[in-house]
């Protein structure tokens, strides 16, 4: 009886109410043409990203293909996230051989992946511990948290107070939306969190300054500074490094205060700079970073790693439901191993000064490109003035020819391929840019 119960009530709980008809997404076939997909796709999904008409069906290793066949090479791998490619062999075994066990658990219990993959990523840089969530945002959101709560008890802050810096991105969550020195992303979106103050990057003396000042007032005595949260290069803020003079700074401040120095590096970690992590390049440790992005290959997956001596965080202090499941620590660890066989460092270097020269040779004949930034295989081309068209008309003309890019700001584009990227597809990606210029020149 009670299980006769429980189908009725299941049975009764899907029925309609009397007068009105089933949802169309009920009795509807599912969309068959482009057109048709994307009006299906606009009609449920908000609004919240300015799409190209572009219907993704598949990819293998550095291209995607869309629903009507026409392949693309892939120059930015999600934004800087499909580090291995696309469909890669070693990724794709590794996520099917663990859902075939266990796909999630609660982090109230041991996960062997989960602490494999923590060991690997504290190995390849200066950190101790590791956090895991899902996302960049998030962990910024939880290196944010652990500065407040080091500033309150290692530091006696009642008002912590963490500089980052103008034009930087960290997230879009209200609290990383605050941290990032973009007013554009916080418009509508006030109050803000307090606890933020903004520095030009690469302004060393500003940098002081404002240290100076959040400690000055003698009737704030709990006023502290908690952090300095810096990309080593901004990278939607137009793929501009950080100086060593300017993270130099910034480490000597933290050390003479007792806040910490936080590395973002969710755009510029695991590789993607040509070293493991970007502040490598600086030659200046730090007490937090922050990855996410490539870490899983594409499979969503963040982390938040700290030293020993600034691990604040016990239990109840943060968590995250999802954060370093046996899935995603699955994808990490098969993303590590390719590091470990493939020497993916040292490809990435090749490939990306084969990228740099070849972007300068197009600045010298062209006369399109101001500058060439970046490092390894984050690099952006800083459009001229002079040229007459913008990043946005550079992105589109060469997804029409076949090769998908993002812009960083209104005058870069932006050029972060898949780390596997062959030489002959850099020289593809490169004659497609030269065409692209040609045609946007052409009267």
């Amino acid at each position: 009886m009670a299980v006769s119960l429980m189908m009725l009530c299941a049975v009764s709980a899907l029925r309609l109410p009397v007068g009105r008809s089933a949802p169309a997404s009920m009795v509807t076939a599912p969309p068959s043409s482009k057109a048709e997909t994307i009006a299906a796709f606009d009609e449920a999904v908000m609004g919240t990203y300015g799409r190209f008409q572009l219907v993704v069906s598949h990819g293998e290793g550095c291209h995607l293909w869309d629903t009507d066949g026409k392949r693309y090479l892939d120059f930015a791998a999600g934004i800087s996230t499909c580090c291995l490619g696309h469909a890669d062999p070693r990724l794709v075994s590794a996520v099917e051989a663990q859902m075939r066990r266990v796909h999630h658990v609660s982090n109230l219990y041991y996960i062997p992946e989960q602490g494999e993959l923590a060991r690997r990523l504290v190995a390849s840089s200066c950190a101790d511990r590791a956090f895991f969530c899902n996302s960049g945002a998030e962990a910024n959101e939880a290196a944010i948290k652990l500065a407040r709560k080091h500033a309150a008890t290692r530091l006696g802050a009642s008002e912590p107070v963490i500089i980052t810096a103008l034009n930087s991105f960290h997230g879009r969550t209200l609290a990383t939306i605050t941290a990032t020195g973009q007013p554009k992303y916080q418009q509508d979106f006030g109050p803000l969190v307090p606890g933020f103050e903004y520095v030009p990057y690469n302004d060393v003396d500003a940098l002081a300054e404002a240290v100076r000042k959040i400690g000055a007032n003698p009737f704030k005595p709990g006023r502290k500074l908690a952090a300095i949260l810096l990309e080593p290069l901004q990278g939607e803020g137009g793929i501009t490094p950080a100086t060593k003079a300017f993270f130099e700074a910034a480490r000597k401040l933290c050390d003479e205060t007792g806040a910490l120095l936080m590395a973002d590096e969710v755009q510029t970690g695991m590789g993607r700079s040509g070293r493991m992590w970007g502040y490598m390049h600086h030659g200046v440790d730090v007490d937090v970073l922050t990855t996410a992005k490539a870490l899983g290959g594409g499979v969503p997956i963040g982390a938040m790693l700290c030293k020993e001596s600034c691990n604040v965080f016990g239990p109840g202090d943060h968590a995250s439901t999802y954060g370093g499941n046996p899935l995603a620590c699955a994808a990490g660890n098969a993303v590590m191993d390719a590091f470990d066989n493939d020497d993916l460092l040292q490809r990435v270097q090749e490939r990306g000064a084969q990228l740099r020269a070849g972007l300068e040779a197009l600045a010298a004949s062209s006369g399109c490109i101001k500058e060439v930034r970046g490092w390894g295989l984050i690099m952006g081309a800083e459009l001229t003035e002079e040229c007459g068209f913008v990043a946005a008309d550079v992105v589109g003309r060469l997804m029409e020819a076949g090769m998908l890019t993002v812009p960083a700001g209104q005058r870069v584009v932006r050029f972060v391929p898949p780390l596997v990227v062959s030489e002959a597809e850099v020289d593809e990606a490169l004659a497609l840019l030269g065409d692209a210029f040609g045609a946007l020149q052409a009267p």
